[in-house]
């Protein structure tokens, strides 16, 4: 059942481009061949991501069809009171009042994929950790002083980092994040939340761009019918060559 995170909107998460921290981006490992994955994925991104940002560049419907959810199903457990089976994936908060209220507007997620890439938004949504120090208690490894908050922390839990002494770039003594430890638990073990972001960058990779599963299809298709046409070609070239030696 579709959740809303009501207190989100106005603690709207800002993922727009900026430097992240020099760290290694875990591996997403996305399968756009997994609908399983795909459709827990769009059930988690409707539920934590659609309240403040969209995807406006995507059909429910398109969405239900892709990935083999019926419409009923797609209506009564992905669809807000408002929308129709039709409507792009959008929010209802307009642009200028996101600017007016939060300083910026939440961006479209569409081909967030593309622009930050699947192993980069696997890694941001596991690396948050409690920073008294920010407006929405929270900071990140990845995309240092971000403005979005975690919203996945009952998912996950809270997570605090261990310090470690280290030198800026500067050579200077400096205290250096060393890792992120679980201080309290969210309702999912560390493998299942894993699994969970993994099912949603999975769809939002499957957002940037959805004609791949059609390109999947169509390439399986095509691959037979090369290997059925290598059996006359293979023959065809014996009968051609059998004379020139």
């Amino acid at each position: 059942m579709k959740k809303l995170i009501v207190v989100f909107l106005f603690l709207a998460p800002v993922l727009t481009h900026g430097a992240g921290a020099d760290i290694s981006l875990q591996h997403a490992n996305v399968d756009l061949g997994d609908k399983a994955s795909l459709q827990n994925g769009a059930k988690l991104f409707v539920n934590y991501c659609l309240s403040c940002h969209s995807a406006s560049y995507m059909r429910y419907s398109r969405t239900a069809s892709d990935l083999g959810i019926p419409e009923d199903v797609m209506k009564k457990n992905m669809l807000f009171i408002s929308d129709k089976i039709g409507s792009n994936m959008t929010v209802a908060m307009r642009g200028d009042e996101a600017k007016k209220w939060l300083g910026v507007a939440p961006p479209d997620l569409s081909v967030i994929a593309r622009s930050r890439g699947s192993d980069w938004l696997y890694t941001f949504l596991n690396s948050f950790y409690l920073d008294a120090g920010k407006a929405t208690g929270v900071n990140n490894l990845v995309f240092k002083d971000t403005a979005m908050p975690h919203v996945l922390w009952e998912l996950q839990g809270w997570q605090r980092p261990v310090f470690t002494e280290g030198h800026d770039s500067e050579g200077k003594p400096t205290r250096i994040i060393h890792e992120l430890e679980l201080v309290s638990a969210g309702s999912m073990d560390q493998e299942a939340y894993q699994n969970a972001t993994r099912d949603l960058v999975n769809f939002m990779t499957y957002l940037g761009e959805p004609a791949k599963l059609v390109r999947y299809k169509i390439g399986v298709w095509v691959i037979l019918f090369l290997l059925v046409l290598l059996i006359p070609a293979y023959k065809l070239k014996k009968e051609y060559w059998k004379d020139v030696h």
